[in-house]
């Protein structure tokens, strides 16, 4: 069967395209701000202004033990977390700094409880690092930093040694893969391009190929996404959806989409383009269709709660996996030959052999599957294992038939009533 077969990584990427659905966590002091991670760039804040969140941020509520719950109970199999986002604010006890989560009102490493509860739920931890630092006095100024347009701050920039970033840098990224046991994804973040006014960052200036050297050896087997401009492991489409298997120079590759609740990846109180329950499980069913991974983000408050928008969708999505996990673990792009109907996707799974059809507009009593009628033994919708009578071209056309239906179509015959479920699936074992 033709299933594309991406070259294998310096990483291990077993048990990743196995799991294939994971947690993304954006938190930070912007959650105080509650109107967008970028909000110091935005609003064009400098450090002064922006201590106030630092000087605030107490979260009270924070129970990483009800997070991992939440997310395992969604059908999440690994998690990501922002240890340090652009804003420079660290969430552990880094000793390179006294920008961290022990100096503000929270008075603790707020990292190593999460990690623990997360294992707890058997799940894989993966760290997400900002290679930006706006709080950092020796990160020069570009693009994307909030002084772009601050000449004071700009001029003072023939002062700042990007250099002594960058040992920063290091220094952080090694505490965290030596201090927080087994890590297995590394999710740096991101590679500035340049602009008529500021050179850009990337590979040369971060030493990528230096610091992926300095991680596997720390961390031997862990995976490293492709944002040091040096493809690694994982291509992370962000906020979109692929029209297929992601390829590199032709070739396809792991893949996984990163996509948020609404329009922003920190906590935003007043955002509210938030997607629905069936939107959400639609995405995860499509991108694994296409041979990829979702990452799905929450942006918890500054009191270390999800809202109630995180927890409803997660609830939602949650109540879909319970039955139908089936089609999404293990899973992948199905064979070429297999022609998906409209309005439909098929994952496939090689292991078991059994082809998974999701049904995203339910139609009336019939689906037809062309070049099937001899490649299926049984047919069942996933959520209750109820059979799903197979029809042929002789038994069809006894009730007036189609024309258009010949002898190597597969009828499935539905009911009218479409199941109670949000995106509802037929399983397919295949004929061996």
């Amino acid at each position: 069967m033709n299933i594309p077969k991406p070259d294998p990584t310096p990483g291990n990427t077993e048990w990743f395209v196995h799991d294939r659905f994971g947690l993304f966590i954006h938190w930070g002091l912007y959650s105080l701000a509650a109107r967008h991670e970028w909000v110091k760039k935005y609003e064009k804040m400098d450090n002064e202004t922006y201590e106030k969140y630092f000087k605030h941020f107490d979260p009270d509520l924070y129970d990483p033990e009800m997070w991992a719950r939440v997310a395992s109970d969604a059908g999440m199999k690994y998690f990501v977390v922002t240890t340090k986002h652009h804003e420079g604010f660290c969430l552990w006890d880094s000793k390179l700094t006294d920008y961290k989560a022990t100096n503000t009102p929270a008075g603790r490493d707020l990292l190593r409880p999460m990690v623990e509860a997360f294992r707890k739920q058997n799940m894989k931890v993966g760290f997400y690092y900002s290679l930006l630092d706006w709080h950092h006095p020796h990160y020069t100024v570009d693009r994307c930093h909030p002084m772009s347009e601050n000449e004071e701050y700009i001029k003072a920039d023939k002062d700042r040694d990007i250099e002594k970033y960058i040992e920063y840098m290091y220094g952080q990224v090694r505490e965290l893969l030596t201090e927080y046991g087994k890590i297995d994804i590394m999710w740096f973040d991101f590679s500035v391009p340049p602009s008529d006014r500021f050179p850009g960052k990337g590979k040369e200036v971060w030493q990528s190929e230096k610091l992926i050297k300095m991680v596997r050896e720390l961390q031997p087997g862990i995976l490293i996404n492709d944002r040091l401009q040096i493809d690694q492991d994982i291509k992370t489409p962000e906020q979109f959806v692929p029209r297929g298997w992601v390829k590199v120079n032709g070739k396809p590759v792991i893949w996984e989409a990163c996509h948020t609740f609404s329009g922003s990846w920190g906590y935003h109180r007043d955002e509210e383009s938030w997607k629905s329950v069936e939107t959400l499980v639609k995405m995860l069913i499509d991108t694994v269709s296409k041979g990829g991974n979702l990452l799905l983000n929450v942006g918890p408050t500054a009191r270390g709660e999800f809202d109630e928008r995180a927890l409803d969708r997660l609830k939602g999505i949650g109540e879909w996996m319970k039955r139908h996990s089936r089609s999404i673990y293990g899973c992948t792009r199905a064979p070429e030959e297999f022609k998906c109907p409209n309005d439909c996707r098929y994952t496939y799974n090689p292991k078991t052999n059994r082809l998974y059809l999701h049904i995203f507009s339910w139609p009336f009593k019939h689906i037809y599957l062309d070049g099937m009628a001899d490649k299926v033994e049984y047919a069942q919708l996933l959520n209750d294992a109820s059979e799903i009578k197979m029809l042929y071209k002789d038994s069809f056309s006894m009730h007036g038939g189609d024309s258009l239906i010949d002898d190597s179509t597969l009828i499935l015959q539905l009911p009218v009533k479409k199941p109670n479920v949000t995106v509802p699936v037929i399983e397919l074992f295949l004929k061996s």
